[in-house]
């Protein structure tokens, strides 16, 4: 009977508002009022708000009138110490109620959402509120440091436990939910079934219809039966979620407020009514949560019980729709009655076949692609890739496979066919997929995964070899003192380079020259007439015109005479 006062009279200011709301409604109110007449006339209501308030004015009366019919009982009868009992126990049952509606209006003030932007938050900024955040702040930090223990509550503790266990499953599954009907989806875009094809009857013509089927009657019908059963229930979970997410968030700003103020009440021995009402609103949340969880938890549970029981009743279906189809339309086509070890020879033929004649078309349009032109590296290019080998060895050298542009501090911004020495294969923070390099210059960190060794042909690997002896001696020089020996004297190691066009490029002019992206060319002058090194005179295939200079690209060749260029 305690627990039903307790609910009614908790909710009775709601259910005030309630009536508030029928009465602007002139056809609900006069329904209302034609149903009273009829079942209550002797009452003479006029309003719902009669018989509502009826609970809620008796449970008060109890105590009155056993404490008066205690007052005329001779305190010598056997009536009397039950009298005695009734009295109490009714006004601790008034007690109770009270407090349990003091603790669900103390939660209905916190655990609405407010959705409040930049400005209205900072509108609320004064000094009381910008000191009590402070306050909080600094005691959490010395929760979590360790310097004052935290206050524990293991029942409430395994309560939030399962709360946030249960709020992180909802919200994963309606993710899930909604990826999975986004892959099905994708998976029956291509629909053959819209195109204008002109297909014979057969085993396309099948697949035609199959698809047909599945786009436009299967996939509908499942969706809108997901949302209605699966999708809204899951929405309005976690909408209920959301005011218990703010009582728990509030208990604990809560809790380093009574904290704070316990240990001032324990040194100064008093406290000040606000930080009295204060610790009293802790109280009230802790209490109410920890009665109020549990059974949340699990109705929570049952409904989500049920959306999965949905869930999977809607799965099951789809595939039961759709294996029927399929096992239709499988029994009109030629191989539908096949042995299994036939059918899968059959598929292997096929496969086999269309592999014969993917080769065939390859081969008779297969372009020979004419050798690269070798120019020389320019004079600075030259020697930064000499003193790339001199620093560091040519086992260290690295070519970028791909247009690096550095987006984060100390990245470096590299273009395709650079050559770079590896310093580092990871960076600062143990990341391996980072490493650092020097580009002849500037050092920063590039991806690895854009960055191919350098292998020098047979004719090059004396010079490389006794270039990394040179580089390790001057290292270790300050290691000897024995006089410095002469250098042997050997062969330069010059990369061999090619300059093709990285972009197509179309003649306007008899002056200038037509290029295609990748075609090799011959820098005759690295400007114009007039000196500008926007354009450039070049030769392709024995013609010769002005390219734009930033239209060209120099890359390492691939043939043995330089440098592999990566695939």
């Amino acid at each position: 009977l305690e627990t039903v006062y307790k609910i009614y009279c908790a909710s009775y200011d709601h259910a005030l508002l309630l009536v508030e709301s029928y009465r602007k409604d002139p056809r609900l109110q006069e329904e209302i009022l034609e149903t009273l007449s009829a079942t209550v006339p002797h009452t003479g209501a006029s309003d719902l708000s009669f018989f509502l308030v009826m609970p809620v004015q008796r449970v008060t009366k109890y105590p009155l009138l056993l404490g008066k019919i205690l007052e005329n009982t001779p305190t010598n009868t056997s009536a009397y110490e039950a009298l005695q009992a009734a009295v109490r126990a009714m006004a601790q049952v008034n007690t109770n109620i009270n407090e349990y509606k003091r603790r669900r209006e103390v939660a209905t003030k916190y655990n609405k959402a407010e959705q409040l932007t930049l400005r209205d938050r900072l509108a609320r900024l004064n000094t009381h509120s910008i000191a009590k955040k402070t306050t909080r702040l600094s005691r959490l930090l010395m929760h979590e440091t360790g310097i004052v223990a935290k206050t524990e509550d293991r029942e409430y503790d395994e309560l939030e436990e399962k709360f946030q266990c249960l709020v992180s499953s909802v919200s994963a599954l309606k993710e899930n939910v909604a990826s999975y009907l986004g892959h099905l989806e994708a998976f029956l875009l291509p629909t053959p079934h819209k195109c204008e094809l002109q297909l014979d009857e057969g085993p396309a013509q099948q697949y035609h219809h199959f698809a047909e089927y599945l786009q436009c009657t299967v996939f509908p019908e499942f969706k809108q039966r997901l949302d209605r059963v699966v999708c809204q229930p899951l929405c309005s979970l976690l909408d209920m979620l959301v005011g218990p997410q703010q009582l728990v968030k509030k208990r604990l700003d809560k809790l380093l407020d009574y904290e704070e103020i316990l240990e001032r009440k324990s040194e100064m021995g008093s406290v000040t009514y606000n930080e009295e009402a204060a610790m009293n609103t802790y109280l009230a949340i802790n209490a109410l949560l920890v009665a109020e969880l549990p059974r949340f938890i699990q109705v929570a549970l049952q409904l989500l019980e049920q959306i999965l029981r949905s869930l999977s009743a809607l799965l099951r279906d789809l595939a039961a729709q759709v294996l029927h189809q399929a096992e239709k339309e499988l029994e009109q086509m030629p191989h539908g009655h096949m042995p299994l070890p036939s059918f899968w020879k059959m598929v292997e033929d096929t496969l086999q076949d269309s592999a014969s004649q993917m080769c065939a078309f390859c081969q008779t349009f297969e372009t020979v692609t004419p050798s690269p032109v070798i120019q020389p590296l320019n004079p600075a290019e030259e020697r930064k890739i000499l003193s790339l080998v001199s620093k560091h060895g040519p086992d260290k050298l690295y070519q970028v496979t791909s247009n690096i542009s550095g987006s984060r501090d100390l990245d470096l911004t590299l273009q395709r066919g650079q050559i770079v020495a590896l310093l580092q294969s990871m960076d600062t923070k143990g990341n391996t997929n980072r490493w650092l390099v020097d580009a002849g210059g500037p050092r920063g960190f590039v991806p690895a995964g854009k960055l191919q060794p350098y292998c020098p042909v047979q004719s090059q690997q004396p010079v490389m070899q006794m270039l990394a002896l040179e580089s390790s001696t001057e290292r270790r020089r300050h290691s000897y003192a024995s006089p410095e020996a002469p250098r042997p004297q050997g062969a330069t190691f010059i990369p061999a380079f090619q300059v093709v066009a990285g972009f197509s490029f179309a003649a306007r002019s008899p002056q200038e020259i037509t290029l295609q992206a990748g075609q090799p060319v011959i820098v005759l002058e690295p400007h114009d007439k007039k000196g500008s090194a926007d354009w450039s005179l070049v030769e392709v295939n024995g013609q010769r015109g002005y390219v734009p200079s930033s239209y060209l690209v120099t890359v390492p060749v691939q043939e043995p005479t330089g440098w592999s260029l990566p695939v």
